[in-house]
This record gives structure tokens, C-alpha cells and sequence, in this order.
């Protein structure tokens, strides 16, 4: 029984990436390149089909960023999904931006438990809380509803109970105001301990990871049925000269 094949596609974030994996090889591509995801995308799948000798017919589902994050960038990463996993008749899976940071904490600091937080732009953060169990960050609580949108001042304040590693642009655009509000600080608690992490964006080779646990529990839907989440359904990043 040959392994899971799975293909990878995100840009729903200023960094844009797409990568592969046949459960024995990873091979990705992927840059920070703001306004260029609709240029770069599709020859990022070529190469990297290409570097791993598949074609897209070999391919069992297409993982995809499907947000929170930039409008536009993730709706360019779904339409590409879309269309290859239409062509091949085969399941798109649909893999949260925040989601896919906390996994590249576990990755690249083997942290325990994150705090993720996307620059939403207009004064708000997309924010998240993930936990690791079995290799697999995974949201703190049940359902959807934990990955909201909101002004730094009002996010969940975290328990003590982990050492938490931070990650995204959020608490770059809010250096104080995040952590004071996460630890209680702004209170005159402090008895949660945050560990600031490298991880600035989502990238697809995290996407891989947990789209290959949820394609083996039956989650991928096929391309017609796939829909995006934006958390709030509104442009925020195009709102400023310059911005995506």
C-alpha cells in the first residue's frame, strides 16, 4: 500500500508556500512576497511536483491554507486548490492559518502549548490557542468559534498552566499591548510565562501535517463543497495603500 500523497498550497498571509510529502520526503518552496501569490503559486506546484517526480494525477488530496488571514491571499490559495483537486476528482482539506503556526512552534521549538495572533489590520488580531497531543497542535476548548478576531485588549488571557510559545505578526504590531493583556500583566497578574518563537507566518509544510491526520480521519471534502473561513467576512489588508 503505497503512502499518503498529499500537496500543500498557502497564502493566506504575506508569505506564500506550497509543499509536498509522500510520508518519506518533504519538498516545499515558499517566500515572504506581499501582491505576488497569484504569480508565485502555480510554479511553486510545478517545482516542486517536479523536484518529487510525481504528477498531479499521482496526488491523493490537496491541503490548503483556508484562513484566517489576507481576503484576497486566501482566496487565490483556494481557487488554485480547487481547481487541481476538481481536475483529479479528489478531496481538498482545508487547514487553519493559526492552526498551521502553532504547528511550526511544535516543529521548530517543540513547544508544548501557543498563542497564535495574525495583524488583522483595523486595530484587531486573528487569535488562536493550541495545545500539542500526539504531534498535533490542536485547539485549546472544542469547535471553531476558539479562533476569533478582536482588539488586542479583549483576547482570552492564558492559563498559568502552560509555558506558552508566541507566534505571527500580532504580537510583532502589538509587542505590549499582547503580552500584557495574555499574562495578566495589565492587572498586576503575572504568572503566565510567554516564550517569544521565530514563527512570523503559516507554511505549507505545516499544512502537510495536520491535513495528512485529517485526510486518514475522513475530513477532506471535494472541491465543490470547500469553502474558505475568514473569521469576519470583510477586506481588511486591501484597506491600506500598499497592502495586499
Amino acid at each position: 500500500m503505497k503512502n499518503t500523497r498529499l500537496l500543500a498550497i498557502d497564502s493566506a498571509t504575506e508569505y506564500c508556500s506550497v509543499a509536498y510529502t509522500d510520508g518519506t520526503r518533504l519538498i516545499s518552496r515558499g517566500q515572504e512576497a506581499p501582491r505576488k501569490h497569484a504569480d508565485l503559486l502555480l510554479p511553486y506546484v510545478q517545482e516542486v511536483l517536479q523536484d518529487a517526480g510525481v504528477t498531479l494525477a499521482d496526488i491523493d488530496a490537496i491541503v490548503v491554507g483556508h484562513g484566517p488571514g489576507s481576503f484576497t491571499g486566501v482566496r487565490i490559495a483556494a481557487g488554485i486548490a480547487q481547481g487541481l483537486a476538481f481536475s483529479q476528482q479528489i478531496p481538498v482539506i482545508g487547514i487553519s492559518s493559526l492552526a498551521a503556526m502553532a504547528q511550526q512552534t511544535l516543529r521548530l521549538h517543540g513547544a508544548k502549548a501557543a498563542a497564535v495572533a495574525i495583524d488583522a489590520r483595523m486595530g484587531e488580531v486573528y487569535f488562536g490557542t493550541y495545545v500539542a497531543e500526539n504531534g498535533l497542535m490542536l485547539q485549546l476548548g472544542s469547535g471553531q468559534e476558539n479562533e476569533i478576531v478582536c482588539t488586542p485588549s479583549v483576547v482570552p488571557q492564558l492559563s498559568a498552566e502552560h509555558e506558552w510559545h508566541t507566534a505571527g505578526t500580532g504580537f510583532v504590531t502589538y509587542a505590549e499591548a499582547l503580552p500584557e493583556r495574555l499574562t495578566g500583566a495589565e492587572n498586576g497578574e503575572n504568572n503566565v510565562k510567554l516564550v517569544a518563537s521565530k514563527v512570523r507566518f503559516p507554511h505549507a509544510e505545516d499544512m502537510l501535517t495536520l491535513g495528512l491526520h485529517a485526510f486518514l480521519h475522513g475530513q477532506g471534502v471535494m472541491a465543490e463543497e470547500f469553502d474558505v473561513r475568514y473569521v469576519r467576512n470583510e477586506v481588511t489588508w486591501q484597506k491600506l495603500p500598499g497592502r495586499e
